[in-house]
Formats: C-alpha cells, sequence, structure tokens
C-alpha cells in the first residue's frame, strides 16, 4: 500500500512537471506506468533501492533536445585562435608570440549622430544596437569566445582544458536584471562554493578532465649537442691522457590519438683520446633506436585520447550560447533602463504640469485675498501646495539626471567628452499596447519555444555531453596499464686509426692502415642493414592494488552526472514557471495600465470640474488642490503601470529567449560587434521628442 502511494505521488510530480506540453506522448505514460507498477508479490521482495530506482526513473520525464547555438567560427575577428601558426608555412613561427589587439575604449560613431543641439535623441533601437557596439559586458563576454579557440587549439595537440568563463557579466548598472544566471568564475554572478571542485547551482565539477592523461600529439624534437675537453692524471700504462669528446644526440617523440607513442633516438660520440691502447682515433659511435609503445587497456583508442578535443567543441558552443545569453541578458536590461529613463522624463512633465497647476491656483488665491473675497488660510494652504510640488519636481529632475547617466554608461565606452557627458538623454520611444503574438499563443507553445531556445538549457545539455564523456575516461581509468611495445635498433662504428696505437707484441707502433679508416656515412649504413640489429618486444603491466582512488573518481564522475540530470529537470520546471508567470503577468499589466488610464481621465476631469465650481464660488481651493493631488498620484500610477508593461514585456521575450530573432538581430554581428542596420522593435510608438525639462521657477513670495 505505501508503494502504491509513493508510485501515485511520482505520477502526479510527472504531470506536474510536463503540464501537458505534450513532450510526451499519451501512449508512452500509460506503459511507462504500467512498467513501473509491480505486483504484489515483487512489493514484498524488491529492495528499498529498486523501489526508488523505479520512483526516479517514473518522476524524469522524457524532454526535448534544445537547438543548439552553431559556433561562431566565421565572424571577422581577423585572428582565428584555434590555429594560430601552422608550422609548415614559417617553421619558425610557431615560437614567435601572438599579440592580441588592443581592446577599443572609444565609442563608436553612431553615438556622435545622435547628438543634435547639445541633446542626445535616443530610441530604443538606438539604445539596443548602441549597447551591442558599445556595452562593456558584451565586450568583455565577446573575447570569452576566441578563449574558447584557444582551449580548443590546446586540445589538439592533446593538452587539458584550462576552460573559459560562461557565467553572465553583471557590471553594467541599471535595468531589470530578471536573468537567471549559469555558469561561473571570473566574470560570472552565480557561483557555488565550498572548495575547488564547486561549479554553479550547487552542482559538483571536480572529475571534469579525469580519467587518463591523453597522447601528447604534437611532435616534440630534443638534441643534446656537446663537446668536453679532458686531461686525466694517469694512474697506468693502460689510462690517462689527453681526451676530446663531442655528443650529437637527438630524439623524436609523438602520440596518436590510438594511444601509441612512437619514439626515436639517434645518438652520436665523436672521441679523440691518444692514449696507445685505443686503437681508432678519431671514434664516432653511432646508435639508433625506435620504440612503438600501445596502452592496449587503460588509455586505449581515439574516445580516450580524443576526449579533450570533443569536449572543447562542446565548450566552444557553450561559450556561444553564453555569449547568446549575455546578448539577450543585456538587451534587455537596456530595455529596462530606456523604459525607466522614460518614466522619469514623463515623471517630470508631470510634476511640472503639478507645479504649474499648483502656482497658478496660488495665484488666483493672492487675487482674491486682495480683493478681500478668500481667506488668508486658503492663500497658505495653496502656498504650502506649491512648495511641495517643487520638492517633487527637484526630486523628480535628479531622478531623471541619475537615469540619463544609467542611459550613458550603458550605450557608451568613453564619458569623457564634455559634449557627451553634459548633453540630455531624450527618449523618443514610446510603448504601444499592441497585443503581442506570445501573448495569445498556447502556454504550451511558448513553453515548448522556451525549451528550444533558451540558453541554460542549451548548457546544461551540453554540459552533460561533457560529463558523458568524462564518466567514460573515468571508467576506463579504473582499467591496469597493459603497454605492448616493440622496438629496433641498431649501433656502429666509424673512425680513423690512432697514430700513436702500440702493438704490444711488437712493441713498435702499427703500420700505417693496419686498421682500416671507416667512414662515417658507412656507419648510418650499417644501422639499417641488419649487421648489428637490436630488436625486441615486451608488455608492461601495472597493476594498482585495491584501486581505491580510480574507483572513488569513476562513483564521484556518476554521480556529478546524476547532480546534473536533475539540474537539467529542474530548468525545465523553472522555465515553465517563469514563462507562464510573465504570460500572466503581461495580460495583468495591459489591464492595470487601461485601469491606470481610466483613472487618470476620471482624475483630470474632476480637476477641471472642481476649477470651474471654483470660479462660480461653488467650491473651495482646498477641494481643488485635493483633486489635483488625486490627478498627480494618477498619473504616477499611469507612469509606473505603463513602465513595468514594458519591462514585462522585454522580460517575456528574454524567457523565450526570441529577442534577437524578433528585433532582428544577427548573432554573427553581434560577435563581431559590427551593425550595418538597426534593430527594428514592435510595439512602440513614436510621438514627437520630449523637450528637455525646464528650469524650476522662483517661488514666489508670500505676502499676506
Amino acid at each position: 500500500m505505501r508503494l502504491n502511494i509513493l508510485q501515485a505521488t511520482a505520477a502526479i510530480a510527472l504531470i506536474s512537471i510536463s503540464g501537458g506540453t505534450q513532450l510526451a506522448s499519451a501512449q508512452t505514460a500509460p506503459a511507462a506506468a504500467t512498467t513501473a507498477a509491480p505486483t504484489p508479490d515483487a512489493v514484498q521482495t524488491a529492495p528499498a533501492t529498486a523501489q526508488a530506482a523505479t520512483i526516479a526513473q517514473t518522476a524524469l520525464p522524457p524532454t526535448p533536445e534544445p537547438k543548439l547555438t552553431e559556433p561562431l567560427y566565421l565572424r571577422d575577428t581577423g585572428r582565428d585562435y584555434t590555429h594560430l601558426h601552422p608550422m609548415f608555412r614559417n617553421v619558425l613561427k610557431p615560437y614567435t608570440a601572438t599579440d592580441v589587439p588592443q581592446a577599443n575604449l572609444g565609442n563608436t560613431p553612431r553615438l556622435d549622430t545622435l547628438l543634435r543641439d547639445g541633446k542626445i535623441y535616443l530610441s530604443l533601437s538606438d539604445a539596443v544596437v548602441l549597447a551591442l557596439e558599445n556595452n562593456f559586458d558584451i565586450a568583455i563576454a565577446r573575447i570569452n569566445l576566441d578563449i574558447a579557440d584557444t582551449d580548443l587549439l590546446r586540445s589538439r595537440a592533446g593538452a587539458s582544458l584550462r576552460g573559459v568563463s560562461t557565467g553572465l557579466v553583471a557590471n553594467t548598472l541599471g535595468g531589470s536584471g530578471t536573468a537567471v544566471t549559469g555558469g561561473g568564475g571570473p566574470g560570472g554572478t552565480s557561483e557555488g562554493t565550498g572548495g575547488t571542485g564547486s561549479g554553479a547551482s550547487g552542482l559538483v565539477l571536480s572529475t571534469s578532465g579525469g580519467g587518463p592523461a591523453p597522447e601528447t600529439l604534437d611532435p616534440t624534437l630534443t638534441s643534446n649537442l656537446e663537446y668536453e675537453a679532458t686531461t686525466t692524471p694517469s694512474t697506468s700504462v693502460l689510462t690517462g691522457g689527453k681526451a676530446t669528446t663531442s655528443t650529437f644526440n637527438f630524439g623524436y617523440t609523438q602520440g596518436f590519438l590510438t594511444g601509441t607513442q612512437l619514439g626515436v633516438t639517434f645518438d652520436n660520440s665523436r672521441a679523440t683520446n691518444i692514449n696507445s691502447f685505443n686503437t681508432y682515433s678519431p671514434l664516432v659511435t653511432t646508435s639508433f633506436r625506435a620504440t612503438a609503445t600501445q596502452h592496449l587497456l587503460q588509455g586505449f583508442g581515439p574516445s580516450i585520447n580524443g576526449r579533450f578535443i570533443v569536449q572543447a567543441k562542446n565548450n566552444r558552443r557553450i561559450t556561444d550560447s553564453a555569449f547568446r545569453q549575455q546578448l539577450l541578458y543585456t538587451v534587455n536590461q537596456v530595455e529596462g533602463i530606456y523604459w525607466g529613463l522614460v518614466s522619469a522624463y514623463e515623471d517630470v512633465q508631470a510634476k511640472e504640469r503639478a507645479l504649474a497647476q499648483s502656482t497658478q491656483l496660488t495665484e488666483d488665491n493672492r487675487k482674491q485675498l486682495t480683493i478681500g473675497t478668500l481667506a488668508p488660510l486658503d492663500v497658505v494652504n495653496s502656498d504650502s501646495a506649491v512648495a511641495t510640488d517643487r520638492q517633487a519636481l527637484v526630486a523628480s529632475q535628479s531622478n531623471l539626471e541619475y537615469q540619463q547617466l544609467l542611459m550613458k554608461q550603458a550605450i557608451a565606452r568613453n564619458l569623457t567628452d564634455p559634449a557627451l557627458t553634459n548633453a540630455p538623454v531624450v527618449p523618443t520611444d514610446r510603448v504601444a499596447l499592441d497585443r503581442l503574438p506570445e501573448e495569445d499563443t498556447a502556454q504550451d507553445d511558448l513553453v515548448r519555444q522556451a525549451y528550444a531556445n533558451n540558453p541554460q538549457i542549451e548548457q546544461a545539455f551540453l554540459n552533460m555531453k561533457n560529463n558523458q564523456i568524462t564518466i567514460k575516461a573515468e571508467k576506463n581509468g579504473l582499467l591496469p596499464t597493459v603497454d605492448a611495445y616493440a622496438f629496433y635498433g641498431a649501433s656502429a662504428l666509424s673512425g680513423a686509426q690512432n697514430p700513436n696505437a702500440q702493438n704490444f707484441t711488437t712493441g713498435a707502433a702499427y703500420p700505417p692502415n693496419t686498421y682500416p679508416s671507416i667512414g662515417y656515412g658507412t656507419a648510418v649504413g650499417h644501422l639499417f642493414n641488419d649487421s648489428s640489429p637490436d630488436k625486441g618486444v615486451g608488455v608492461n603491466i601495472t597493476i594498482p592494488l585495491r584501486n581505491r582512488v580510480a574507483q572513488a573518481d569513476q562513483a564521484r564522475s556518476q554521480m556529478e552526472y546524476r547532480q546534473s540530470q536533475m539540474r537539467l529537470q529542474q530548468l525545465y520546471t523553472q522555465v515553465r514557471i517563469q514563462v507562464v508567470n510573465a504570460q500572466f503577468a503581461l495580460t495583468n499589466d495591459r489591464a492595470q495600465v487601461k485601469a491606470a488610464q481610466a483613472g487618470r481621465d476620471y482624475a483630470a476631469q474632476s480637476l477641471d470640474a472642481e476649477q470651474k465650481k471654483l470660479k462660480l464660488g461653488a467650491s473651495t481651493s482646498a477641494l481643488v488642490l485635493q483633486q489635483q493631488r488625486n490627478l498627480a498620484t494618477a498619473e504616477n500610477a499611469l507612469i509606473s503601470d505603463t513602465a513595468a508593461y514594458a519591462k514585462d514585456r522585454a522580460s517575456l521575450l528574454q524567457l523565450l529567449s526570441n529577442t534577437l530573432d524578433r528585433y532582428g538581430i544577427s548573432l554573427t554581428d553581434a560577435a563581431a560587434g559590427v551593425f550595418s542596420a538597426s534593430p527594428v522593435i514592435p510595439g512602440l510608438t513614436a510621438p514627437q521628442a520630449p523637450a528637455a525639462p525646464k528650469p524650476i521657477a522662483a517661488a514666489p513670495t508670500p505676502a499676506l
């Protein structure tokens, strides 16, 4: 009975997670439920671990694979960091440094074209494209693309990966910043804690890159050149004398993806010794040896030795996805700053209208006070209202200046130019209440669209592929080391007869040519004619007893993979909730804006009616001031509700990850940082550009 309850709970969780998105067919779900349900006898005999495994499998519904971002190798950066200096073009070029271009700290010319009459007239499209060109967050993330390419270059040499930051760079001030961050490391905004093996979102990444070390795929050439002259004191007639020795040794090693290593040595030693016991002087000793070693168990095969190349390619795609996520985040942030600037401008205009109305009422009250038809207390009341409106206008103008600064730091790299620093930013676009197609789209369709396009899901999916590679490597690391090797070598001599060589039988020196001279070329030929071979085969076996380190790493890699599985499923759930909530929020925001518009219209009409009553003597200035306060409150509500609607609309597109497509922003253009056309942002109205804020008039001097 208890197991049935657990199964029912898992089934409910399955339904709640899938949410009717039709991710699994209607035929698959019953089949899975039938398979998962054990018989009563099986319930009594099945261990608890099997029950938990059944429930865990049931609780993970099939989910669609994301649409992967294509690597941006075709962008025009002027340098391909996956192939820096090929040796076949210039043998010395690989040993020279690569100069990375200086960072561009100046603004693009587009910003200067928007400066007219000392003001920056800025549309939302201009703000977005300027951010894509100048924003430091995007510029920093853009360099990660090239950094990932350097890891691919390392992997092709068989070296380990250094990694690259995939977290969001969120150093721009202002905006909503509603995106859920991912990644970690330098430049990231979401890091795990608890040690060097920790990763983002509570995941552990300690076994990444583990397993047998791949073969070094770049060949290595070594040499040893040495000259030595010695004089050894004689202790007998057999030793001592002057000697010179020259050494010319060369070596070549290279690994291959199959787990094979080739080593070749070619050693030469030339010795000259005047000792009479030496037959040849100079004497040249030449030897050659070629050894091939093949891993048979641990480290065998291209899948083990080439895994870093596959991981580097996956990391490159993860970096591209993270860059796309950075674009979505920053564009949404700039939109939030823009609508905040629009709200600040409209708030200043509303405060100016309120101050003008209260000032006009004060002037009328003073005239009535002069002719004796109004009490002095009403004038004091209206003067107090003027002071309050003036203070509100000052605060609103200060907020406007701050919003202008936020916009400038988001769309410009250099603010040292006084013409740019002191120029007010005038927003020219206003949001329209036209319904987006996404608002009328079924929730399930929106969720599937978000699943396919979401960069976080894409990155989690690619990270799981890397985890699978690590699991395979750690499993291979459990095996003993069994290396088969074979070698072939030979040695040969060359030289000339020692003129001091003595025949100890006769006591006289050897006649010339007693020992014929052997040329160096002849000696080298003897290395390969099998006249003095040195060849053989063998096997090296290394078996770590108990093997506990490899066991721990292999089990840990499986655990980390399970974490990444659950994290991916959690992302699917989070994205679903966020998309549904964003769609609801947009519907509520539109209703709120319409209600605020009606409230503002009612407050305006009420104020107009109360002012007419005052002129007819049927009302008081206090009632007029109250209606003015009501109108100011209604205008503030309309401004804030409109801004909330605009920001939530941009956030929905960001959650669906289709902002770039909707605005016509090319990902490759963004990677290059060069744009030929401005984005086309739908759902906007373009009224006449608002004027710069007016200076605050001096307060009238009360005269009672």
